[in-house]
């Protein structure tokens, strides 16, 4: 009897691990195919229209899908079978740039189909990304779910720094038709991989609600649950606090003051923006040793405070141009340290607010409620931006990450609890 439980528990590992590789590489050949065929046909654009318009469309459209798509993807990640939802979505994107590279057999790449096909890429990519979330919970144990967390954000990191980068020399190397078809095969490959993840692995968190299928009532059901939960709709507020301040500090104040106040050179630019996504895989690969130690809302409140200073530090080297040598390798040793500590301290805060989300709320339930979170700081970012992009040349730049660093400050002081 003892050797067949042990058996059982060795089966169950084995599935488990079997499960964490799986996502791992599927995830990876998605987000990464998705990352690296944004920015390649977005360099495409701008080689063929020459026109700087043109190629933020096409980075704007995949931030418009987001907006637009999430909250029905929540629906259909609650409603439809998590593990149906991830291949077909994958296998689609796959059949797109198929269909994408038949058709430039005969007719050339045009801006429509450039377009087109880029809103429906993400569309799908956005419906797997949400459908993924939620099915963490039920991919693994509880143990397990700190651990494919990280995962997950190290994924993303990295594809924020080797996306542009390998879409870059993939653009300049290859035939964008072939890098089309290649990303194509990619996205199928993900879909074939997924048909072997166990998604009812913990079956503890599989519930069903036993509603008729209704989408706008289904959203209208999940604003309802949400408003009702004040612990979720006080840890969302710290996901959309975070993303309005970041927006208004970091996304365009600290390139400004790096490139147009302090004369850094591009490329330094560059090693800057990379230490930024390095920090958010540090932070992701020590997040569960500090929630072995903490609890989620001294990190968040820690990690916060930290975030605070490196925004306000931001302002600061404008005041202290003045005040030191003029020297840019202190510039850049300066703001590689900040950016470090800033993508540390937002993954540490992502990865613990989405951790206790996803134990927290229900599963028939949890992806209408992630989707809304996220849908609602997706819209708050941009709004931040344009803020910023009103005011920067209307004030000293170092006014606005001070303003930010002092008011995240004041905005974990009085909303995150410290228990």
């Amino acid at each position: 009897m003892l050797i067949k439980v042990l058996s059982l528990k060795k089966f169950s590992r084995n599935k488990e691990l079997l499960n964490i590789g799986l996502f791992s590489i599927a995830n990876f050949i998605s987000v990464f195919g998705t990352s690296i065929y944004n920015f390649a046909i977005s360099l495409y654009v701008l080689k063929i229209t020459g026109s700087g318009l043109n190629f933020a469309m096409t980075l704007v459209i995949g931030a418009l899908s987001t907006v637009l798509v999430n909250p029905f993807a929540g629906v259909l990640a609650d409603k439809i079978n998590k593990k149906l939802l991830t291949v077909i979505t994958d296998a689609l994107n796959g059949m797109l740039l198929l269909v994408l590279y038949i058709l430039t057999i005969e007719h050339p790449l045009s801006l429509s189909m450039i377009y087109l096909s880029t809103f429906i890429l993400n569309v799908f990519s956005n419906i797997y990304g949400i459908s993924i979330e939620t099915a963490k919970p039920n991919l693994v144990s509880e143990k397990k779910l700190l651990q494919i967390n990280s995962i997950s954000k190290i994924i993303e990191s990295s594809s924020s720094i080797l996306g542009p980068m390998i879409g870059g020399m993939i653009f300049a190397l290859l035939d964008i038709r072939l890098f089309i078809i290649i990303n194509s095969f990619s996205f199928g490959m993900s879909a074939f991989l997924q048909l072997f993840m166990d998604f009812l692995f913990n079956h503890s968190n599989e519930e069903k609600d036993g509603e008729k299928f209704n989408i706008f009532t289904d959203i209208t059901y999940g604003v309802t649950y949400l408003r009702s939960k004040k612990d979720i709709v006080n840890m969302l507020g710290i996901f959309i606090a975070l993303n309005f301040f970041i927006g208004l500090s970091i996304n365009v104040p600290m390139p400004y003051i790096v490139n147009n106040i302090l004369k850094l050179s591009s490329n330094l630019f560059g090693i800057i923006q990379a230490f930024f996504s390095i920090g958010m895989i540090v932070g992701a690969l020590t997040i569960r040793k500090a929630l072995n130690k903490f609890s989620h809302q001294k990190i968040v409140k820690v990690m916060t405070n930290i975030l605070s200073i490196c925004m306000i530090a931001i302002g600061f080297s404008v005041i202290i141009q003045y005040k030191i040598y003029d020297n840019n390798n202190l510039y850049v040793i300066y703001f590689c340290s900040i950016m470090l500590l800033a993508g540390i301290s937002i993954s540490v805060i992502d990865i613990a607010i989405f951790y206790e989300l996803q134990q927290t709320i229900p599963n028939a339930i949890r992806g209408r409620v992630l989707s809304i979170g996220i849908s609602i700081a997706k819209i708050t970012l941009p709004i931040a931006l344009i803020i910023a992009g009103s005011l920067i040349n209307l004030i000293p730049a170092y006014i606005l990450p001070i303003i930010s660093g002092v008011g995240l400050w004041i905005f974990t002081m009085l909303y995150v609890r410290n228990d």
